[in-house]
């Protein structure tokens, strides 16, 4: 197979791993790994073995000395496969690729002897155990790659987080323009080139004018596919490669992996103004000098992230210990200057932000509250499952450009789903100005090709909304605050449900004790009042100040007596079923007063009642609720010449809100809380009578109802008391 120009629309989707050819430099022999017959072959085979190898033919000791050898590696577990080929003066390597084995011939070529290239090696290994700084290693491992491959640049190329390259060490002869510091774009190393890279950390391309040799047959035999040459060192080179190469001016190039911990690092990239190709013990050099320097990287990212974790680890120690002391736990974030500036500190921030329900805490350098309320919605609306990070918010939520100064980086985490809580961290925009190798923005295409750019100028951007990278540890850090966060707010619910378990106990004790003393005491209040009766009818033997005490005794007996009646009201209401009934509001409300125009004699009230929706709940209960309120209206707005009390309702789709004004004393809304409280009175005992108990009554019967109570009032100018209750479906059934 000929190497074509494809037609592509991205290089990113062009199949490097099977061109189908090789390059000129070597020789591809392909058997079948099963009985070691010939399935494909490079077309200038013969050249290099001079013998004939035909298709489907059985490869014999008489052709290939090594088959011996050959076979016994394939039994084992070794990568790959040495042969010198002495008599033909040939590098003989092999891989295994599923049921079949690739063969590669080169010409032997005499470089650097084996001791000298140990000796450079291991003064290397030494060099880099003891080289005080990361820049140190990268820059020795460039001098010796350069030294013993002779090319005329020897760089080494740092992808970043984007996959764009940083030459961080360059060396060389000067024959070629150096890269030093700039930065080269993700589109130069397509993905599939990354994945090759990956894999297969050796690439040597000796001429960049070679002519690709086929591979035939095209389709392999024993797969009925093209040959996938991922791990082969002869692989044809894609044409947008070529090209690129020789855009920037260079005839040959050999590339070195460097992976670290599974993961490709960056390159040993070698390039050279004329053709050039080094031996195979070179190139192997070269791969174990990137493999020392990949440990040198790992040691010192693993030295640097145990330090971070270790400082990291401190601070949330102390975090930790706020929370578990702390009544709430999101105080032992927030109270005081050393807590907050501890918060910030766990991932390095410059700003934090604490969200519980709709209570927010921002501490440090943050957007505003509305800016944030913003951002929780937009982070709602994510797929969030542990810990959200970004270092260029904007290129995610472009609404984050206006205060990218503030916040160009953060790190969210979704404490709790129920409650909407959230912490999140700010890292603000850093500046900076990057020299690229050439425009990373411009993109030539051609014919329906994507072709490399041609320029090689540097070329200046300034990166704006961009902070610093989070580091993996403070990202951990992030995940175990979170975790302990959530532990302890488990803790927190675990002891507010014992709590509440002993509160609900204890109530139904006093509801208990509040009932049995309530009721033993109703008959003999009544015996005071009627023997105090009975004196009174012998009024005739007492002088006056005698019948006044009786008159005192029989008052205070009949007070106590309505206290107990409402006492043994507000401790049955807990123990009492709720019969749910529909229940006609109006017709409830005519009948109250009624019940109270005793108590309107003498008086001059002006009714305003408007329409009082039919509702669902307990009848008796619910009269209850009107009976006080309306008793209240009247009572306490009696001082007045005309008592004005207006009785209404507002309907929505979920719940419907009935509410009684007066015009009476009203109340100050200072003492709002203590309003439905039990024994909680407003006004003077003296001025106003009453139990202290209504109100009380009132809250409870609603809340059993699952709704709720309020109230406004001004002094001297009236109050105003609602219920709201729940919209409920109601049945067909007489309207209570």
């Amino acid at each position: 197979m000929s190497s074509v120009t494809p037609k592509l629309d991205s290089c990113g989707a062009e199949p490097i791993h099977i061109p189908g050819a090789i390059q000129e430099h070597g020789a591809l022999l392909v058997l079948a790994a099963s009985e070691f017959f010939v399935v494909q072959a490079s077309d200038n085979l013969n050249d290099y073995i001079k013998a004939s190898l035909p298709i489907g033919a059985a490869a014999n000791v008489t052709v290939l000395p090594f088959i011996a050898a050959l076979s016994e590696w394939y039994s084992g577990d070794e990568n790959n496969f040495r042969y010198v080929w002495t008599e033909k003066a040939l590098d003989v390597s092999a891989y295994r690729s599923g049921a079949l084995i690739i063969i590669e011939f080169e010409k032997t070529r005499h470089g650097e002897s084996a001791e000298k290239l140990m000796g450079e090696l291991t003064g290397l290994a030494q060099y880099l155990n003891s080289a005080p700084s990361l820049e140190d290693a990268l820059l020795r491992t460039t001098q010796l790659v350069s030294s013993i491959s002779g090319y005329d640049r020897t760089l080494i190329y740092d992808f970043g987080p984007d996959w764009s390259g940083h030459v961080v060490a360059e060396a060389g002869s000067g024959n070629l323009p150096s890269y030093l510091g700039l930065r080269f774009p993700a589109a130069d190393i397509p993905p599939q080139a990354r994945q090759l890279y990956t894999i297969n950390r050796l690439r040597m391309i000796p001429d960049v004018d070679y002519r690709p040799v086929p591979v035939t047959p095209q389709l392999n035999a024993a797969t009925g596919a093209v040959l996938d040459m991922s791990f082969s060192q002869l692989r044809s080179v894609s044409p947008v490669h070529l090209e690129y190469m020789r855009n920037m001016g260079t005839a040959a190039s050999m590339s070195v992996s460097i992976i670290v911990n599974g993961t490709l690092w960056g390159l040993i990239a070698c390039h050279h103004a004329t053709s050039h190709s080094v031996s195979l013990a070179v190139r192997e050099a070269c791969d174990f000098a990137a493999q020392l320097l990949s440990m040198r990287i790992a040691m010192e990212q693993s030295s640097q992230d145990a330090s971070r974790r270790v400082e990291l680890g401190h601070i949330q120690a102390r975090l930790l210990k706020g929370m578990a002391t702390a009544e709430k736990w999101a105080d032992g974030l927030l109270e005081g200057d050393d807590q907050r500036e501890d918060l910030l500190k766990q991932v390095g921030a410059d700003g934090a932000a604490l969200l519980r329900g709709n209570e927010y805490e921002l501490v440090g350098k943050t957007p505003s509250r509305q800016q944030v309320e913003e951002l929780v919605l937009w982070l709602g609306e994510q797929a969030i499952t542990d810990v959200f990070a970004a270092e260029n918010l904007v290129n995610d939520y472009p609404a984050a450009a206006s205060y990218a100064g503030t916040a160009s980086g953060i790190i969210a985490m979704r404490i709790s789903e129920l409650h909407g809580s959230w912490l999140i961290w700010f890292r603000p925009e850093v500046v900076k100005t990057v020299r690229w190798g050439g425009d990373p923005h411009k993109t030539v295409q051609e014919s329906g090709r994507i072709h490399p750019r041609k320029s090689f100028e540097i070329w200046k951007e300034q990166v704006r909304n961009t902070a610093l990278p989070w580091s993996e540890p403070e990202l951990s850090a992030a995940r175990e605050l979170r975790s302990a966060i959530i532990g302890i707010v488990l803790r927190k619910a675990e002891e507010m449900a014992d709590l509440t378990r002993e509160l609900q106990r204890t109530n139904k004790e006093l509801e208990a004790f509040s009932y049995s003393v309530s009721h033993d005491l109703r008959a003999p209040f009544r015996h005071i009042v009627g023997f105090a009766q009975l004196l009174r009818e012998r009024s005739d033997t007492m002088d006056d100040k005698s019948v006044h005490y009786l008159q005192m005794i029989s008052e205070a007996a009949l007070g106590a007596g309505r206290l107990v009646d409402d006492l043994l009201k507000f401790s049955q209401l807990g123990r009492t079923q709720i019969a749910m009934k529909s229940v006609d509001m109006e017709k409830v409300v005519s009948e109250v007063r009624r019940s109270l125009a005793p108590s309107m004699t003498d008086r001059q009230i002006e009714w305003r009642i408007g329409r009082l929706p039919v509702t669902r709940g307990d009848p008796t209960l619910l009269r209850q609720v009107w009976y006080n309120l309306i008793d209240n209206a009247i009572k306490y707005s009696r001082q007045e010449p005309v008592s004005i009390i207006t009785i209404g309702a507002v309907e929505t789709e979920d719940d419907v809100t009935y509410s009684v004004d007066d015009n009476g004393v009203g109340f100050d809304m200072a003492y709002y809380s203590k309003l439905f409280g039990v024994f909680q009175r407003l006004q003077r005992v003296e001025d106003f009578e009453g139990t202290g108990i209504g109100l009380a009554l009132v809250r409870r019967i609603v809340e059993r109802h699952h709704g709720s109570v309020s109230a406004q009032g001004t002094v001297g100018e009236g109050a105003s008391f609602s219920f709201t209750l729940p919209v409920m479906k109601i049945e067909e059934e007489e309207i209570a």
